[in-house]
């Protein structure tokens, strides 16, 4: 029999169809504003010369933007129920486009950072809503091989950054960094007017001013402090203050921003809603994925350095040498989704994060002598193993969450990666600048290829003991369906 024209199936093909593109263009425009993350690593010589400023002020150039993010993306789970889809969207993306503007047309170090803010700003708003528009319109059956290639834009793009503002360094000035990111942006906004529907039904609720600032000083105050122990190691305690002090005023501002939380959830006005820890499954899978982090980041910000300052490559080199690892990232991810779906997350995990740990102890016998073509194999098989990872616990954690609090369950994991990231950083970074100093030291007070190249291993030797630790938790990961059928999180 011939359907009619609002048949069921009809009906659903519709519906379907609307999902696909609500969330391919999320994927794209996630993908333009998260590549940003990373993309002034290696600039920060050429905009220290260009612009007058010391190594530590252009670093907040990095440290501004992971310090919006902390303190805005909090904010994005209640966001999320009380706007609709297309307002979010529309908001975050013009917001990233003006920021990029701003940025291109910068006269000097002030007007950058503001335009980096700003852009950080739409990018926090981005990820979140990312995530949670896939946890609500993807059938559980079919998570894994969409959040497959979700992991492209959480992963690829920020191990992407430092390879395209390379290859644009090699022949143009900065500003080019962002003029050539502002047609992407702008097409990403239009797109998105012309083609972004609503798909979810916000709910009136208002939103506790106290819970805004408590989390700013809390997340906010970490972010610092980690990022600035990592700077005061780097440039011999040359900062604005003691790392210490915004450490112990963000954990504090945490515990206050966690009691305001358990007292505004009994009512459902939590900023952040934290039954989503009720789940032992999200729990764990979150504390895998934030030493996952750890390691992405701090490799991310060692191995460009091992490359430039101890194997002696310009720029440009250095971005192409880590380019396959992206590319490995890349291609895994959706096929890493697929397996997930059909097998479930142990096998995959236990898998990657032994292969992850083995790449990183492995990177710790890297000596100045090293061939170059070792580093993208070894690069590439840590992006192989990260991949293997990042699907699947995406995908469990947020799983194991009761859909109403998707919201809150992907602000947490957004919220949770940037203090990763800033940890994983500053851990990395110290490390490897305590060990450079006592090499330098042990020779006479002189720093050579062969004393940066001791403290590039004391970094990587970290990574690997933190990553042991990832291994154990691997085995007590399991496919969330259940879970959550079973009612999870009440």
């Amino acid at each position: 029999m011939t359907e009619t024209l609002n048949s069921p199936a009809q009906t659903d093909e519709v519906i379907a169809r609307r999902n696909r593109l609500v969330i391919g263009l999320l994927l794209v425009s996630a993908f333009v504003v998260i590549l940003n993350e990373t993309i002034m690593g290696v600039a920060l010589p050429a905009l220290e010369e260009d612009l007058g400023i010391s190594t530590s002020t252009g670093q907040w150039l990095t440290t501004a933007f992971m310090l919006t993010m902390a303190v805005v993306i909090p904010i994005t789970g209640f966001l999320i129920q009380r706007l609709h889809t297309r307002t979010l969207f529309l908001t975050a993306m013009s917001l990233f486009t003006a920021g990029t503007l701003i940025a291109a047309a910068a006269p000097g170090f002030e007007v950058l950072l503001t335009g980096r803010i700003v852009q950080a700003t739409g990018t926090a708003v981005m990820m979140p809503l990312l995530m949670t528009t896939v946890m609500t319109l993807v059938p559980a059956e079919r998570r894994g091989r969409t959040m497959g290639t979700t992991s492209i834009v959480i992963s690829v793009a920020p191990a992407l950054g430092p390879t395209i503002s390379g290859a644009i360094l090699s022949a143009l000035e900065w500003r080019w960094m962002f003029i050539v990111m502002l047609p992407l942006a702008v097409a990403a906004l239009v797109l998105g007017a012309v083609r972004m529907q609503n798909v979810t039904e916000p709910r009136p609720g208002r939103i506790d001013v106290l819970s805004v600032i408590l989390s700013a000083f809390a997340f906010g105050g970490l972010i610092y402090g980690l990022s600035s122990l990592g700077e005061a190691a780097a440039h011999g305690g040359e900062i604005l203050m003691p790392p210490a002090v915004p450490i112990v005023v963000g954990a504090l501002a945490l515990a206050a921003f966690v009691a305001r939380q358990l007292l505004l959830q009994r009512q459902d006005r939590a900023l952040l809603d934290l039954r989503v820890f009720r789940s032992g499954n999200f729990s764990i899978a979150l504390g895998m994925l934030l030493i996952s982090m750890m390691a992405l980041f701090g490799t991310l910000i060692v191995l460009p350095l091992y490359l430039q300052q101890v194997l002696l490559l310009d720029p440009l080199v250095a971005g192409l040498v880590l380019l396959p690892g992206g590319i490995v990232m890349a291609v895994m991810s959706p096929f890493v989704g697929r397996l997930f779906d059909r097998f479930g997350p142990r096998a995959l995990l236990v898998t990657g994060s032994i292969i992850v740990s083995a790449v990183l102890w492995s990177m710790t016998m890297l000596t100045e002598t090293t061939p170059v073509w070792i580093v993208p194999i070894g690069h590439s098989l840590l992006s192989a193993g990260l991949a293997l990872l990042f699907t699947p616990l995406f995908t469990s954690a947020l799983g194991s969450v009761q859909p109403r609090f998707y919201s809150h369950g992907s602000a947490v994991v957004s919220t949770l990666q940037q203090v990763a990231a800033g940890a994983g950083t500053a851990l990395f970074i110290t490390m490897l600048t305590v060990a450079t100093a006592a090499a330098t030291t042990a020779n006479g007070g002189e720093t050579g290829l062969a004393q940066a190249a001791e403290g590039m291993r004391a970094a990587f030797l970290c990574g690997g003991i933190i990553s042991l630790f990832a291994i154990g938790m691997a085995f007590f990961v399991r496919k969330p369906a259940n879970e959550v059928a079973a009612g999870a999180g009440h």
